[in-house]
């Protein structure tokens, strides 16, 4: 019984190890199968094969607008406002009055004026008189030409007297006319300061508006001295006036980034730099005649370039380090590999390479961000046309 019973024991022992033996068979098994490392599959990336063709750049330079006339308005004599006929901002016509200021001090003036005028022509007028009545006396020997000659003297100081007071008068007429303040030019009302019952006076720091003549507005932009070098080099014309003649017209980029519907002429520049900028300034006139530019607003001038070789990048094609701009280069083996590129210009969505790649090199278009120089890709071409037609230079 007792050897039934430890046979019984040995049996179930065996069996015992037996199946752990087999259950660390399996893992082993499973386990080296499963670090078995599987050869990582290549992106399929979206390739371009770079050409070259005729295209247009553009620089871009700050500018600072102005209008064609901009005319302080100020008092010509002293007094108090009297009357406003204009509001801040509003569009006037030269000649239109535009500020009153009372008269009535200029009015007593003008008036004392006149009567002293017709005065001094009542005494011109008696001392011609009295030279009329002594001139045949003294021809007749009558009298002696003393008498004579006095009274000329009188006629004569009374006539200076006529001139003096004629001049009176039209001086005060003057400041009656500038008691009525009009528009040299027309143009936009600027900020009005003062208020009805304002003291005004030709001492008055401050003008009453400014009016801005805008029909034509100037763009003031300026350039560095290296752009200026690259200015006179580029564009045909012995002297630089001939040079500013030869330029196309120009753009102007608003505040919001969008185009300004009328293109400009660059027409001057400054005859030296300004020592403390190191730049040089120039002149563009846009026309305004829908008055949508106004004195005091900024955009940028846009002078366009033409180019009859230029090698063509999309900027989603490119990506930026350290301030420095590369492309991923495809290679023969699919392996790329990232280039250093030098812009030389920018149109839209595009930049102009003028060193680091070259024409029927191929590079990655999209999905730069999860390359490294080495990688494997599985190229899949598209052409520079497809993209130009979606979206043009």
């Amino acid at each position: 019984m007792k050897s039934l019973f430890f046979s019984f024991n040995r049996k179930m022992i065996a069996g015992a190890l037996a199946s752990i033996a087999f259950a660390i068979l399996l893992y082993g098994c499973s386990s080296s199968s499963g670090n078995a490392e599987t050869p990582p599959q290549a992106q399929a990336l979206p390739v371009i094969t770079l050409q070259s063709m005729p295209a247009t750049t553009f620089r871009e330079y700050t500018a600072a607008l102005e209008g064609k006339v901009n005319v302080e308005i100020r008092a010509q004599v002293d007094g108090y406002l009297e009357k406003i006929y204009v509001d801040e901002g509003a569009y006037v016509k030269q000649g239109q009055p535009l500020f009153k200021i009372n008269d009535r001090p200029y009015q007593e003036q003008l008036s004392n004026n006149s009567a002293a005028l017709q005065a001094a022509k009542a005494n011109q007028d008696k001392a011609a008189l009295e030279v009329e009545k002594l001139t045949p006396l003294v021809q007749n020997n009558v009298i002696s030409d003393v008498q004579l000659k006095t009274a000329q003297a009188s006629l004569a100081a009374a006539k200076a007297s006529v001139a003096q007071a004629q001049s009176q008068v039209g001086n005060a007429n003057i400041n009656v006319g500038f008691t009525v303040i009009t528009a040299p030019v027309s143009g936009y009302v600027g900020r009005i300061p003062f208020k009805a019952g304002s003291l005004v006076g030709r001492g008055e720091a401050q003008a009453l508006t400014v009016l801005s003549d805008v029909k034509d507005l100037y763009a003031y932009f300026s350039m560095s001295e290296i752009d200026f070098l690259q200015f006179k080099e580029e564009i045909a014309g012995n002297t630089i006036q001939e040079k500013i003649k030869a330029l196309p017209q120009v753009d102007l980029v608003l505040a919001d980034n969008s185009i300004y519907e009328s293109k400009g002429k660059i027409e001057t520049v400054e005859g030296q730099f300004d020592k403390t900028m190191g730049s040089i300034s120039f002149r563009a006139t846009f026309p305004n005649a829908g008055g949508v530019l106004r004195s005091g607003s900024t955009g940028k001038v846009r002078i366009p370039r033409q180019h009859t070789d230029a090698l063509v990048v999309p900027a989603e094609a490119t990506f930026e380090l350290q301030d420095k701009v590369f492309v991923f280069a495809v290679g023969d083996s699919n392996k790329v590999t990232s280039k250093l590129i030098t812009i030389s210009g920018k149109s839209g969505g595009y930049l102009f390479v003028s060193e680091g790649v070259k024409a029927g090199e191929r590079i990655v278009y999209t999905g730069l961000d999860r390359l490294r120089d080495g990688a494997v890709i599985a190229p899949q071409p598209i052409t520079i046309d497809s993209l130009l037609k979606v979206k043009p230079l």
